[in-house]
């Protein structure tokens, strides 16, 4: 990066943040602090209002904002992009205003931009597959639990999960502080947390029904950061499959989040996966019929010669 492109981006590093360090300027542009401080002055006998505060870092006077910036055909084209992905998978508030944003992007580009931004975008696409499209119901719950999460007040819903509890029980209503919503393999997510387990849980919007917005309020805890969670790994169970040459590239493509790790050996493409219970790889195993075989455990490998007898007795 040139010294030009870095003063520019220095100030939006400013704009975007109340206070930073000199330190961590140096660290985000790959050079030294000395370099820094060299760019701060050249900033400020720029007419750049940069506040300096011993101990703290820098910051920008408030109220000054960077004028118009030029965006390249690269960036117009990101941009672009973004407001297709967000009005296919967002709510109707967002889906109106990705369209505006997008009609704003392109009112203020230059005639050549425009134009050469236009060729590229025809030779892009943004296709999504149905399984991925957010349905009618999911979009009307992000929508509420958006509203929700930025007023922070609980919400009410039932929810069905994929298996059962330890309990043996599937369906329950729960009551939970939104924290935030993730968007996992084309599925909506939401962190929360559940009044019932007293603990943060992850509940997918299309499980849930009957969601009802509460006037109870919360706070969510200073600590938690959406970007740096991580949630707890509690998959202990690892199967070890052996899939045939034939489907080892449908098995790749399958996009499986259990799956661990892949190599292709001669004897076929052998896969890893950890899990929470059997049961959550049962179906899926099944689906792959005489083209998988299961290594290990052997719990598993008779659970999966169960299923097939059964299956064998229904024909």
């Amino acid at each position: 990066m040139n010294k030009t492109d870095r003063l520019l981006a220095i100030v939006l590093e400013l704009q975007r943040k109340e206070v930073v360090r000199a330190e961590d300027l140096a660290t985000r542009f790959e050079t030294s602090t000395r370099t820094i401080y060299r760019d701060i002055q050249a900033l400020s006998e720029a007419s750049v209002p940069i506040i300096g505060a011993p101990g703290k870092g820098y910051s920008l006077m408030e109220g000054y904002f960077l004028p118009p910036i030029s965006f390249t055909v690269p960036e117009v084209v990101s941009l672009l992009i973004g407001t297709d992905f967000i009005e296919q998978q967002f709510d109707d508030d967002y889906r109106i205003r990705a369209q505006a944003a997008r009609g704003k992007i392109k009112a203020i580009l230059p005639e050549s931009v425009r134009n050469e931004t236009s060729r590229v975008r025809k030779a892009i696409r943004l296709l999504i597959s149905d399984k991925q499209v957010t349905p009618s119901k999911e979009k009307e719950y992000l929508k509420s639990i958006r509203r929700a999460i930025v007023d922070e007040r609980k919400i009410n819903f039932h929810y069905v999960k994929r298996l059962t509890d330890s309990e043996g029980k599937r369906h329950s209503v729960r009551t939970v502080a939104p924290y935030g919503l993730v968007l996992v393999q084309g599925s909506w997510m939401l962190v929360a947390r559940c009044d019932l387990r007293q603990d943060i849980r992850h509940f997918r919007l299309s499980r849930m029904s009957e969601l009802i917005d509460l006037e109870e309020r919360f706070e969510r805890p200073a600590h938690f950061n959406l970007r740096e969670y991580t949630p707890p790994d509690d998959r202990h169970l690892r199967i070890r499959l052996r899939f045939n040459h034939d489907i080892a590239d449908k098995v790749k493509q399958s996009n499986n989040h259990y799956i661990e790790d892949m190599e292709e050996h001669q004897d076929g493409l052998h896969v890893v996966l950890r899990v929470r219970q059997l049961d959550e790889l049962l179906q899926w195993v099944l689906g792959w019929g005489a083209g998988v075989v299961v290594l290990e455990p052997e719990s598993f490998r008779n659970r999966i010669r169960d299923e097939a007898q059964k299956m064998l007795k229904r024909y």
